[in-house]
Parts: structure tokens; sequence; C-alpha cells
């Protein structure tokens, strides 16, 4: 392959890749071209971009990015995935299709520049709350001691308030209220 088609194909990787600082690296060979595409378009439903590399090409693309400790795992066959909401999803996604595509092989993703390599690394990562779940776990944490200071707060009250209307109920009615020792 020529220098002018390498550095083209490399400059196609930048610009499809620009922004995205989180990745899985999987490998599909194996793979028929129907279970390909398959595997394709129910990812792209799911807003996940599945691009083939060249893994020479691919280690220069990566070179000052987030994606650059993916270069280690760049040997074979690699398909990156990236996409969706983080690469959580994209992780929980591959896992669930390794069960139906077993031939689908686990190379590594990168979060925040943390590399989880192989299929144990990408299966802990697959198992992460994702952002928004890590906000609301955050959330329900803050919340919870007001929620029970509130609960304390008001289990006396709620009982005082049902005296005072009991005793509301009996004036009411005409009755006398016996004192209490």
């Amino acid at each position: 392959m020529s220098k002018l088609v390498k550095g083209m194909l490399i400059r196609d990787y930048e610009s499809r890749l620009e922004g995205v600082e989180d990745a899985l690296l999987i490998s599909i060979r194996g793979i028929g071209a129907i279970d390909t595409n398959e595997i394709r378009s129910g990812l792209l439903a799911k807003d996940i971009r599945v691009t083939m590399v060249r893994n020479a090409l691919a280690k220069k693309a990566f070179e000052g990015t987030g994606l650059e400790s993916l270069g280690p795992l760049l040997e074979g066959s690699s398909t990156l995935t990236y996409g969706a909401e983080s690469v959580v999803d994209v992780a929980r996604e591959i896992v669930a299709l390794v069960k139906k595509y077993p031939d689908i092989q686990l190379k590594g993703a990168v979060l925040d520049g943390l590399l989880f390599e192989g299929e144990a690394g990408v299966e802990a990562l697959s198992k992460y709350p994702t952002r928004d779940e890590a906000i609301a776990q955050v959330v329900t944490l803050v919340v919870s001691p007001a929620r029970k200071l509130v609960g304390a707060i008001k289990g006396p009250g709620s009982k005082i308030a049902g005296i005072v209307k009991t005793i509301e109920d009996k004036l009411e009615k005409g009755e006398s209220i016996a004192k209490v020792s």
C-alpha cells in the first residue's frame, strides 16, 4: 500500500474518531457475513459504531488521543466499537452479543485513559455503572441521610398530630377529656 493511501486511511480514522476517547476493541474473525451484518445493524440501531481498522495505521491515528493505550492490543483482526452514551453501554452490548456469537473475541477497552485488557477486563467494564447511573447513586447517597432525618422528625410529630386530632374530635362531640397522670 502506498504512503498516499496510508495517509488517507490515517486521516479517515482520525476524522471518524474525532472526539472519541473511550472505545472497545474486538475481533469478529470467524463470523459469517450475514451474522456480521446482523451484528453491525443491531449495534447501529443502538447508536454504536463498528469500524474495522488496520493495526499499524490505527496505532498512528490513535497517537495523542485517549485511544492510544489500545495500541498494544492491536494485533490480528481488529474492530473498534464506540458510541452510545458511554463505552460501558458498548461493553454491555458486546458482552451480550458474545453469548449469541461466541466467536467474538474481546480484546480490550479504554475508559478515561484506563485500559481494560482481554475478556475479563471487558466483562468487568460492562459491570461498571454508566455516567447517569453513577450520578443517581451519588444523589441517593446524598439524599439518604436527609430522608432519615425527616423520618426521625416526622415520627414523633405525627404522633402528636394524632393526639391533637383525637382531642379535637372529642371536644367537637362534646366529650370530656380525661387527665392523664
